[in-house]
């Protein structure tokens, strides 16, 4: 009995429902200890602001590290990174106006995400079976032959989810810059569609 396999992607894009965002806080001075004290006053009304319910820190980390200038230390510079995950458009444009309030040294987002992908992966299957059978169903008539019927069906990879990327955040352009952002709505952060794909592999037989 003659068989055909072939594979089959199936691709839906859905509107996001949250979004990730990157952001960082430094403050240099003469000594470790004081490098601490002014990033501690820098980012005690962001971290205020991640108590809002809808605000998820994912990562918090702290460095503190010598600062050198030709061979010779002048001084330390502490830094405070957080990773974050945001649900809705509103808090987002809040939770932004809050963190470029306190001047970041950088800050990354947003990358657009959702919050559950079962049904979106489902659909995304479905594309993936109906894509194998069309192409199936192309190589039996290119033999003049029938396709018959499902043998075996292989999942493919897992599902894929391509985070959605916001536009670009300014570039500060020195001391203050952030200043020159009076309004969120300015950046243009509209959400960007979430692609989730599926894969799989058909194995079908084919009939005289």
């Amino acid at each position: 009995m003659a068989e055909v396999v072939t594979r089959g992607v199936g691709r839906v894009e859905r509107a996001p429902d949250r979004a990730g965002l990157s952001v960082s806080y430094s403050a240099p001075a003469a000594s470790r200890g004081a490098a601490i004290a002014e990033l501690s006053r820098r980012v005690t009304p962001v971290e205020e602001s991640l108590t809002a319910v809808g605000v998820q820190v994912r990562a918090r980390r702290l460095s503190v590290n010598a600062a050198w200038e030709n061979g010779r230390q002048v001084g330390c510079r502490a830094e405070q990174y957080y990773e974050l995950r945001v649900d809705g458009l509103t808090l987002l444009e809040e939770v932004l106006g809050q963190l470029i309030a306190a001047e970041p040294a950088t800050l990354h987002g947003p990358f657009w995400e959702l919050a559950d992908t079962t049904e979106a992966v489902r659909e995304a299957q479905r594309h993936a079976v109906v894509d194998a059978r069309r192409r199936a169903a192309g190589y039996a008539e290119a033999l003049a032959a029938r396709l018959g019927p499902l043998l075996r069906l292989t999942d493919g990879d897992a599902a894929e989810v391509a985070v959605g990327y916001g536009s670009a955040m300014p570039v500060p352009g020195g001391a203050g810059a952030w200043e020159s952002v009076r309004d969120i709505r300015e950046l243009n952060l509209a959400p960007q569609p979430v692609t989730v794909s599926a894969t799989c592999t058909a194995t079908w037989t084919l009939l005289d």
